[in-house]
């Protein structure tokens, strides 16, 4: 192999960014959610802390077993979460760091869709500094509380 060969090859490796939202969509397909499939990873350093998607509480029957109820009362996406038995990807992840002990303060939350104002009000809380994120989620809540924080949201494709 020639030296301009590994310089091309070095051309085609991933940003961090491009990088880390590759992961999240490895970490979505744990999701047991019938209506989204989510994944989020919490990182700092370039190093991750934890992974979060969506899905049930431990142990608990997932929607994939029971049926979801937001399905059944056909509720509209971004409304009424309190209806879902499920945790967003974003809650999973902060949950995890904090019960293995892991500060997130300062670190980068990696997500396949933007945070609703549920998780944005977690990620706020825990310290994280910036938001990358695939898909959008009109949450204008959301977004507003962002820029209060002075967190960075950076949209990705």
């Amino acid at each position: 192999m020639q030296v301009t060969d590994c310089l091309e090859q070095n051309k085609s490796r991933p940003s961090w960014d491009d990088y880390f939202m590759e992961l999240t969509e490895v970490v979505a397909k744990r999701s047991t959610c019938l209506r989204r499939k989510v994944g989020a990873l919490v990182v700092k350093d370039k190093r991750v802390l934890a992974t979060g998607y969506n899905g049930a509480p431990t142990d608990l029957p997932h929607c994939s077993e029971v049926g979801c109820i937001r399905e059944e009362e056909n509720i509209p996406s971004g409304q009424r979460h309190e209806l879902c038995r499920g945790l967003h990807a974003e809650q999973n992840a902060i949950i995890q760091a904090a019960l293995h002990g892991t500060s997130i303060e300062g670190a980068t939350i990696y997500c396949t869709h933007q945070p609703c104002v549920l998780c944005t009000k977690m990620i706020i809380n825990a310290g994280v500094g910036r938001i990358v994120f695939k898909g959008a989620y009109p949450d204008q809540l959301a977004q507003k509380m962002l820029v209060e924080a002075d967190i960075d949201l950076e949209q990705i494709n």
